[in-house]
């Protein structure tokens, strides 16, 4: 871990992904920023996520409406609010400021969980090549993030993604398949999905969604709560 002590911007930031490093702010009012380049990575394999049985009848059942990239100002928001388990967040003003720039310029993406026409989960996080480095996660309804994370998974196995970097891995997203790889290994497979032609799909057919929901493989539902990432 290093602390930043120049100007960070938009370039330098995505400079410093395409290396394996990412930054962080020890709190909401946090001046400084860390670059983290952790021994072991958290990934989540887009070929084995694991979908369970409960979570999948949810995500057909149109109880919440789904969108990419229709508010990432209100998603990065939500991720950088207080939640019950964590009162503050790593999320600081530069980073947030950094992050709507980088989505300006189409390298910042995010997921939009709505219900009855509140934004009430999402996630955001950046796209190079066939690499997705997820970000952050909120969920202020049962199920939200998670639904989100779906349509993530789903958005980037069509759109011939390789590699979909989680950081940390958290037990939220161990449910899903997640699992932590050594350094060395995380910068090879970083290194072929920045070669790797790939597309971010905005609009998702709900037949397109069916046909990939109806090849991960079910199983029983998970009884953790709902989590921050």
């Amino acid at each position: 871990m290093s602390v930043r002590n120049f100007r960070l911007t938009p370039e330098l930031l995505l400079r410093a992904y395409e290396v394996g490093l990412f930054p962080m702010a020890e709190s909401r009012t946090s001046r400084h920023l860390y670059w983290l380049d952790p021994d072991m990575r958290g990934i989540l394999p887009l070929d084995r996520f694991h979908l369970p049985k409960r979570l999948k009848r949810t995500v057909l059942s149109g109880r919440f409406e789904v969108s990419a990239d229709r508010d990432f100002r209100g998603v990065i928001a939500g991720c950088a609010a207080p939640q019950p388990r964590r009162q503050d967040t790593w999320i600081n003003h530069e980073i947030e400021t950094l992050f709507i720039r980088l989505h300006q310029l189409g390298y910042a993406h995010s997921i939009e969980v709505w219900e009855e026409g509140a934004l009430v989960g999402g996630l955001y996080g950046v796209s190079l090549g066939g690499a997705f480095f997820g970000e952050s996660m909120f969920s202020f309804a049962r199920d939200a993030s998670k639904v989100a994370l779906v349509h993530l998974v789903v958005r980037l196995r069509r759109g011939g993604f390789s590699l979909l970097d989680t950081q940390f891995v958290t037990g939220h997203l161990a449910q899903f398949g997640a699992r932590e790889i050594p350094r060395a290994e995380y910068k090879t497979l970083l290194a072929a999905a920045l070669a790797r032609p790939a597309r971010w799909l905005a609009v998702l057919p709900e037949t397109v969604l069916r046909e990939e929901l109806a090849q991960r493989s079910a199983a029983p539902s998970a009884s953790e709560p709902e989590a921050s990432a």
